[in-house]
């Protein structure tokens, strides 16, 4: 049986090399990067540009969109013309070259502005004694932490248009935090951090996901004790079960 095509976008960040790592003997992987990506098919264009990256969505069945402006405290004209425009430039290019389904990695930071506020601050500052039990945050709530997170939501938001009129599959994670060094680096860590094995697990269970799921939010966080983000719906409607703990660490 042939293997299903999968386009990646960003591949050169850390996400897109935990994909292309764990993922790369399952699927037949090409990437849409700025930079060039050994071993695999790559364009290289910018995702600002539409008819630039239009060629790298043709025969694909499903796309990771990771490309975006993350670092720091992005400034409007940072995260303008990668994650607004070109989320949009990508979810456009998908949908006229006929792909099935896109996967768009949204972000914690949808929802991480709640962490401000009791008792979600006692939980991530590891104020521990302080919180006895808390009600998890579910998928059907914003609350941004800068405009970063903001066009995080206006990417799920586009993708819920593009399901809505076009009947596409889009399905969008709010990722905790992965690091290179693949454990958490500070307290906040262990509330919302995400290992590589898991982010790997649930974009599998996302390109693999029933034909019929044609929209979602997800959160994607390790099995961690001071979580606050809930994963039922995650657990219920793509089976991901994290196999990691931030606790784990603890020293």
């Amino acid at each position: 049986m042939s293997k299903k095509r999968v386009l990646i976008t960003g591949m050169s960040g850390l996400i897109g090399q935990i994909c292309q790592r764990e993922l790369g003997e399952s699927y037949e992987l090409s990437a849409l990067n700025r930079r060039p990506v050994e071993g695999v098919p790559c364009l290289q264009a910018d995702i600002a540009d539409l008819d630039a990256i239009r060629p790298a969505f043709e025969g694909v069945e499903t796309v990771v969109h990771l490309a975006a402006m993350a670092q720091g405290d992005p400034t409007w004209e940072d995260v303008l013309p990668h994650n607004i425009v070109g989320t949009y430039n990508v979810f456009e290019a998908a949908r006229t070259a006929g792909v099935e389904r896109v996967i768009f990695a949204s972000s914690g930071a949808a929802v991480s502005e709640w962490e401000r506020h009791a008792p979600y601050d006692a939980l991530v500052e590891g104020r521990y004694e302080e919180v006895t039990n808390w009600d998890l945050v579910d998928t059907s709530l914003i609350r941004a932490n800068g405009l970063y997170g903001c066009s995080k939501q206006f990417g799920e938001t586009l993708a819920r248009f593009f399901s809505d009129r076009w009947g596409q599959s889009m399905i969008c994670l709010r990722i905790g935090r992965v690091h290179w060094n693949d454990r958490p680096n500070e307290v906040r860590d262990f509330s919302v951090w995400c290992s590589h094995v898991d982010i790997a697990q649930m974009i599998r269970r996302c390109i693999d996901a029933p034909e019929d799921l044609k929209f979602g939010i997800y959160y994607v966080v390790s099995d961690n004790k001071w979580n606050y983000r809930s994963l039922d719906n995650a657990r219920r409607d793509l089976g991901y079960e994290p196999k990691d703990a931030a606790e784990r660490f603890r020293d």
